[in-house]
């Protein structure tokens, strides 16, 4: 079956959404410096971050004749953003910092089509108090390692939700609303396209 857009992304999360709407993928993996800049507001960081993404796939060759796809999701507490854990250490720390308290999960979605569009998603994730022995046993699942903030709502992690404001799929890593607005906009229909038709 042939592509619908190009996703500039090797997130499984990504692409398992993106086919649940209808939509059919072509991943290209890229890579960019994820690193923040001084002073950068969480939000301009990963629309930043997606632009890069997405616009870091439509340099590679060959030439891309579909839409390309691009998103990027920040952690944030208080004025921080949480990255991915580089160790057990850190997987730990923040796990500690999020037990029992509430953050935002920020994430942008470009497509590139002829110019660029984008859209920004804010969910808020409250998590009950965690234990150090439950921290502990999460970091041995391996799960957080990859993962902003070291957790993942649609795994093991869904235990330490006890209220989510927001968007779900916005916390796994594409918010579907707001990706669905983009590609409809572009002239490819979520769920209508699984008939291979291009009237939304």
């Amino acid at each position: 079956m042939s592509a619908d857009i190009y996703l500039a992304s090797v997130s499984p999360r990504r692409r398992e959404l993106l086919r649940q709407i209808g939509i059919k993928p072509e991943i290209i993996p890229v890579d960019v410096d994820e690193a923040p800049k001084g002073g950068e507001p969480p939000a301009d960081y990963v629309l930043r971050l997606a632009r890069a993404k997405a616009e870091a796939a439509r340099r590679l060759p060959p030439p891309r004749s579909l839409p390309i796809l691009a998103a990027d999701t920040a952690v944030v507490l208080g004025d921080r953003i949480l990255g991915k854990p580089g160790s057990r250490s850190m997987g730990l720390d923040m796990l500690r910092q999020l037990s029992g308290t509430s953050h935002e999960v920020l994430t942008a979605v470009v497509l590139i089509t002829g110019g660029a569009e984008a859209r920004l998603s804010r969910s808020v994730v409250t998590f009950r108090k965690i234990s150090d022995r439950e921290a502990g046993a999460y970091w041995e699942s391996g799960e957080p390692r990859d993962k902003a903030g070291g957790y993942a709502i649609q795994g093991q992690a869904a235990v330490f939700v006890s209220g989510l404001s927001g968007s779900y799929s916005g916390v796994m890593g594409l918010p579907l609303f707001e990706t669905a607005e983009l590609l409809q906009n572009a002239g490819i229909c979520p769920l209508i396209n699984r008939q291979n038709t291009r009237a939304c």
